[in-house]
C-alpha cells in the first residue's frame, strides 16, 4: 500500500504539473469542478467533486481510490491506464550499483558527482520555468475571475438559436463551448459581449465560457421538443423527420426504404436516427424511477452489420446511456452508467447482445442509489449509482439504421407515470 500510495502521490503531481493552477493547497472548489470537467472531457469518465477532494486531502476519507478512479487520473496525465502509469514510473527508477574497485568506485563517483551538478542546475533552470508559468497563469485566473456567462433560448422549436451574453477582462483567447464536446467550440473577441449559437439537437446542455484555456463560467442551455423528434444525425445539419414519418400504426420509427430515400444510401453503418423526447418529467424522482421500453432495430445485416441501438436517459449534465447491439458485435458497445465508462473492450458486455428479428423490452431502475438494467425481464447488469442525475429532462432511442418503438414508460412509485404506446 505504500508503494501505491508513493504512485498516487507522483500522479497528483504530474496533473497539477499539467494544469499550472498552483499549490494545490490553496485550491477552491471553483478549481475542483474545473478539474471534474476537464477529466470528463479528456477521459469520458465522471469523477464526483468530492472524489477529487478526498484523493487531494481536502476531505479526510482513509480508503484508497477505485480503480476506474485511478485510471481516470492516469489517462488525463497521459498514460494508458494505472497500470501502465506504475509500469512507467517503476522502469524509469535508478539505484546506483557499487564497482568491483577501488578505482572504478572513485571514478564512479567522479562521475556521480558531476551528474548531480547537472541535475542540480537543471533542476533550478527548470524550478524557474515552472515558476514562471505558474506566476503567469495565476495572474491570468485571478484577472479573469470576474467572469459573467449567461443564455436566452430564442426559440421554443427545433433548430434553435440561443444568444450568450459575456463578459471578461481578458481580451484573447476566449471561447464559448456548446456543451462538453470541444468539437462544439467557437472562439469569440473578448471585447464582445454578446454571441449566438445554432443548436439543431435537444437537449440539457452546459455551455462554457473558456478563458485561456480555463472554464471560467458554466450555463444551461435546455433546448425542449414538442414530443417525440426524429432526427438523422448528420454533419453539420442532421436531416428532421416529420411526426407523419415518424408515427406509425403500433409503432414509432423509421422503415429502411424512407431512411434510403432520405439518405441516399443503402447501407445504414455509422447512420444514426435519433428519436427524443426532451422536457421536464415532473413527478419523476432521479434517484427512485424506472424506464420500460419495447423496441427493435428492423435494419437488415446487409445494411447494419450490428444493428446497435441505444436507450439514453438525460439528466442535468449527465446521462445514462444504454447499449443493444447484435450477438456478435458486443465487444464495440459501451455502457455509460452517469458515473462510469465501461467499456466493452475489457468487459463483459455479451449479455447486451440482441436477437433483433424480434423485439426487445428493456428497463432500467435506480434505487437505494443502485442501477439495475433487465433484458426481456433477466437482469444484465448491477452497479452501485451514488450521484443520480438531478432532474429526468429527456429520453432519447437511437438506432444505427431503420428501427421501431412499440411504448416507453417512466415512473416513479406513487406519482403519475409517463407512458406512451405508438
Amino acid at each position: 500500500m505504500r508503494e501505491e500510495n508513493e504512485h498516487l502521490h507522483l500522479c497528483k503531481q504530474q496533473i497539477e504539473q499539467l494544469l499550472n493552477w498552483g499549490n494545490s493547497s490553496e485550491w477552491g472548489s471553483e478549481e475542483y469542478e474545473e478539474l471534474r470537467i476537464k477529466i470528463f472531457e479528456k477521459t469520458q469518465v465522471q469523477l464526483s467533486v468530492s472524489t477529487l477532494k478526498r484523493i487531494w486531502g481536502k476531505v479526510r476519507y482513509q480508503s484508497f481510490p477505485s480503480l476506474v478512479t485511478l485510471n481516470a487520473m492516469a489517462r488525463f496525465a497521459n498514460y494508458n491506464s494505472w497500470r501502465d502509469f506504475k509500469r512507467y514510473h517503476d522502469l524509469n527508477s535508478f539505484s546506483a550499483i557499487p564497482d568491483s574497485t577501488g578505482e572504478k568506485n572513485k571514478k564512479s563517483d567522479s562521475i556521480i558527482y558531476s551528474y548531480k551538478r547537472i541535475w542540480i542546475v537543471a533542476g533550478i533552470l527548470i524550478f524557474g520555468v515552472f515558476l514562471f508559468w505558474i506566476l503567469k497563469h495565476e495572474k491570468t485566473r485571478n484577472n479573469t475571475r470576474a467572469a459573467t456567462f449567461t443564455s436566452r433560448v430564442i426559440s421554443d422549436d427545433l433548430p434553435n438559436s440561443v444568444v450568450f451574453n459575456f463578459h471578461t477582462s481578458v481580451q484573447d483567447s476566449v471561447y464559448i463551448q456548446q456543451s462538453w464536446d470541444p468539437a462544439r467550440r467557437e472562439k469569440v473577441s473578448g471585447s464582445d459581449s454578446i454571441h449566438t449559437s445554432i443548436y439543431y439537437h435537444p437537449g440539457y446542455f452546459l455551455a462554457k465560457l473558456i478563458v485561456n484555456g480555463f472554464i471560467k463560467k458554466e450555463t444551461t442551455v435546455f433546448i425542449k421538443t414538442k414530443g417525440w423528434k426524429g432526427i438523422i444525425d448528420k454533419n453539420p445539419v442532421p436531416v428532421y423527420l416529420s411526426d407523419q414519418e415518424i408515427k406509425n400504426t403500433g409503432y414509432m420509427g423509421i422503415n429502411s426504404t424512407l431512411l434510403q430515400r432520405k439518405t441516399g444510401t443503402e447501407v445504414f453503418n455509422g447512420v444514426w436516427v435519433k428519436f427524443s423526447n426532451v422536457k421536464e418529467y415532473n413527478g419523476i424522482d432521479a434517484g427512485n424511477f424506472t424506464l420500460n421500453t419495447v423496441l427493435k432495430n428492423t435494419s437488415t445485416l446487409e445494411q447494419s452489420v450490428c444493428r446497435s441501438t441505444k436507450v439514453v436517459i438525460l439528466g442535468i449534465g449527465k446521462a445514462i446511456v444504454i447499449p443493444l447491439t447484435s450477438k456478435g458485435c458486443t465487444a464495440d458497445i459501451r455502457l455509460f452508467t452517469g458515473d462510469k465508462l465501461i467499456d466493452g473492450k475489457t468487459t463483459d458486455m455479451s449479455a447486451f447482445g440482441c436477437d433483433f428479428n424480434k423485439f426487445q423490452h428493456l428497463s432500467c431502475q435506480i434505487n437505494q442509489k443502485k442501477l439495475m438494467i433487465y433484458l426481456n425481464n433477466k437482469q444484465i447488469f448491477s452497479n452501485s449509482h451514488e450521484n443520480n442525475l438531478g432532474r429526468i429532462v429527456g429520453i432519447r432511442i437511437e438506432f444505427e439504421g431503420a428501427g421501431e418503438v412499440k411504448s416507453v414508460k417512466l415512473e416513479t412509485p406513487g406519482q403519475t407515470p409517463y407512458e406512451e404506446h405508438f
